[in-house]
């Protein structure tokens, strides 16, 4: 795609359609199972759905700089912003979407990311960006925080009887 198109195609989208991908009752219906997912291990998990890049990262993509990197650094930027580094057990999971590319990307703290495989994230990412693509968005990302959860689970689960606090908000970030 050439740079005008990609260029005018995320600036065609916003924030409005995003809110179509994920309605409030969607969005109220993730955080909730966020909670869920979080009184099983130690992890945090956020969600981020963004309708298209700003324009600075629009221009930084070329042939030295493919999109998929601009992609990933966008994920990690919301990452730092959403402070998902900065939880206590460093297990902290972004699943982020960007919905003008069709792009999914799934940031993992560090001792998380030292326990599950990249070939473990790419299958994820693989079976979330085909619910997407049929229109799943509920399914596909609910199998996808499962999946996500499972691995915490097996990795950090909790170990008290009561829950440990909730370090990040479990609400879906809409932008």
């Amino acid at each position: 795609m050439n740079k005008f198109v990609r260029i005018l195609k995320h600036q065609w989208l916003d924030r409005s359609d995003t809110l179509r991908a994920i309605p409030d009752d969607l969005a109220d219906r993730l955080a909730r199972r966020v909670a869920a997912s979080e009184v099983r291990h130690t992890g945090e998990v956020r969600i981020c759905v963004e309708a298209a890049l700003p324009w600075p990262d629009l221009w930084t993509v070329s042939a030295e700089h493919p999109l998929s990197e601009v992609v990933r650094e966008r994920a990690l930027d919301w990452f730092g912003r959403l402070r998902v580094w900065d939880t206590e057990h460093n297990n902290g999971v972004l699943i982020y979407l960007l919905l003008a590319e069709h792009a999914i990307e799934f940031v993992a703290d560090r001792a998380l990311a030292r326990c599950v495989e990249p070939a473990q994230w790419q299958a994820i990412v693989n079976r979330l960006s085909k619910s997407l693509h049929d229109g799943a968005f509920e399914d596909g990302l609910t199998q996808a925080l499962e999946e996500v959860s499972a691995l915490l689970v097996a990795h950090f689960p909790a170990v008290h009887e009561t829950p440990e606090p909730n370090e990040l908000p479990n609400g879906v970030i809409r932008c």
